[in-house]
């Protein structure tokens, strides 16, 4: 029962926000009772709480899939871009809650006790990578890990929450397959070239990627 309440409110949220999320929508489509939800996971901004931690558990479990500690450093970064570019495609109710919660100025989230715990071991996996990549000479500098994955997440997140305007704007269909598989290659090879201080030209996505198991590209 408390998946389904919780799977209902991710849904509820991401399309409604959190001012237009109803309970009872909520409670219907979970199969529940009102009072059956707030035993389960409590008043409405804490079943909110809850579905943001849930949201972000799962990615940080992905990606520490990922195995990029046994990955050579440049394969390693590829492989973090290619996941959380396809990440966001595979869940937009993701990058909703994102746009919902930041619109509430992290109002909820600064409440939680579990979020920052999350990203610790995640950040400190980027930090080696990148530590790994500057003693074998693939990379010139070691950069902020908070930095680089803010960059990583940006170049995804931005294309993708303003790709309606943006196709309008310059009259091309940004969520075309095409599009979005040149959209991939360009982000690894501007990450790669601002980590290597080589040419953004000289860097091929097909030999640098190996493909990831669980990718699923979306049309």
């Amino acid at each position: 029962m408390r998946l389904r309440i919780l799977e209902a409110a991710k849904q509820e949220f991401a399309t409604h926000g959190l001012a237009g999320a109803r309970v009872d929508r909520i409670a219907v489509k979970a199969g529940a009772n009102k009072r059956m939800l707030y035993y389960h996971v409590g008043n409405k901004d804490d079943l909110y709480l809850t579905v943001l931690e849930a949201a972000y558990e799962k990615i940080r479990a992905e990606e520490r899939g990922l195995d990029l500690e046994h990955l050579d450093p440049p394969k390693a970064i590829a492989r973090l871009i290619d996941f959380t570019w396809n990440y966001f495609l595979r869940n937009p109710e993701f990058l909703a809650l994102l746009h919902t919660e930041n619109l509430a100025r992290a109002r909820h989230l600064k409440r939680s006790t579990k979020v920052k715990s999350l990203h610790s071991p995640f950040v400190e996996l980027i930090g080696a990578v990148v530590r790994r990549g500057v003693a074998s000479g693939d990379f010139q500098v070691a950069v902020d890990p908070v930095q680089l994955y803010i960059s990583i997440a940006a170049l995804s997140f931005f294309y993708l929450s303003n790709s309606a305007t943006l196709s309008v704007i310059f009259g091309r269909d940004l969520l075309a397959k095409r599009a979005k598989d040149e959209r991939l290659d360009h982000m690894v090879r501007l990450v790669l070239a601002a980590l290597t201080g080589k040419s953004f030209a000289v860097f091929d996505r097909q030999p640098v990627l190996e493909p990831l198991a669980t990718a699923t590209h979306i049309a």
